[in-house]
C-alpha cells in the first residue's frame, strides 16, 4: 500500500472515529486520545492530519456540508426556469435526510459548538449564507422570468433555508414519523404557488 491511500485512510478513519465520540460524548467531552484510541492511531498521526481537535471538527463539518453546496450550484445554472429548479432542489433534501438519519445528536454538537465558538459558528453559518445567496438568485430570476411572483427574494430565500433547516432537524428528530420529502415537496409547492 502506497503512502498516499494509507494517509487518506487514517484521516478516514479519525474522521470517524470523531463523527461517534462527538455524537456519543459531545465535543467537550471528546479528547484527542479518545478519538486516536477509536481510531487505532497514535496522537502523531492525529497531529499530521489536524492540527487541532476543532480543526476536526471543523473538517467534520465542511464534509458534511461541501457535497450539499456543490449540488445546489450545479441546480442554480440557469438551464431552465427557476420554478422548476426550485422544486429539483427538494431532491436534495432527499440526501440530507438520509445523511441526518443517525446522526442527531452530532447535528445538535455543531449547532452547540456553534453558539460557543466563534470559528465553529464562522464556518457554520457561512455555508447557508452561501446557500441563501444561491437561492435569492434563482427567485430573482424567476420573477424576471415571470415563473414567480414577485416578492422580497433576500425573504423568501431565508424562508426556504429556514424551512430546510426545520425539516431536516425534525427528520433527524424522528425520522419515521413523516414522509419528510414528501413534506419537502409539498412545502416548496405552497411558496411557489401560495396557500389560497
Amino acid at each position: 500500500m502506497s503512502l498516499q491511500p494509507r494517509s487518506e485512510e487514517t484521516r478516514e478513519r479519525l474522521m470517524q472515529a470523531a463523527l461517534a465520540s462527538f455524537a456519543e460524548r459531545g465535543y467537550d467531552a471528546t479528547g484527542v486520545a479518545e478519538i486516536c484510541q477509536r481510531a487505532g492511531v497514535s496522537k502523531g498521526a492525529f497531529y499530521y492530519h489536524f492540527a487541532s481537535k476543532q480543526a476536526l471538527f471543523l473538517a467534520l463539518l465542511d464534509q458534511w456540508l461541501a457535497a450539499l453546496e456543490r449540488e445546489m450550484t450545479r441546480l442554480a445554472a440557469p438551464s431552465a426556469p427557476a420554478a422548476q429548479s426550485l422544486q429539483a432542489k427538494v431532491g436534495l433534501l432527499q440526501q440530507v435526510f438520509r445523511d441526518a438519519s443517525g446522526r442527531l445528536l452530532m447535528y445538535l454538537e455543531v449547532w452547540r459548538q456553534a453558539a460557543r465558538d466563534e470559528t465553529i459558528w464562522q464556518a457554520t453559518v457561512a455555508p447557508f449564507q452561501r446557500y441563501h445567496a444561491l437561492l435569492a438568485g434563482m427567485i430573482e430570476q424567476g420573477i424576471v422570468e415571470g415563473s414567480l411572483r414577485s416578492c422580497d427574494p433576500q425573504e423568501a430565500a431565508r424562508a426556504l433555508v429556514s424551512m430546510a433547516v426545520g425539516m431536516v432537524l425534525q427528520s433527524a428528530l424522528d425520522p419515521t414519523g413523516n414522509n419528510w420529502e414528501r413534506s419537502a415537496q409539498l412545502g416548496v409547492e405552497l411558496f411557489l404557488t401560495g396557500l389560497p
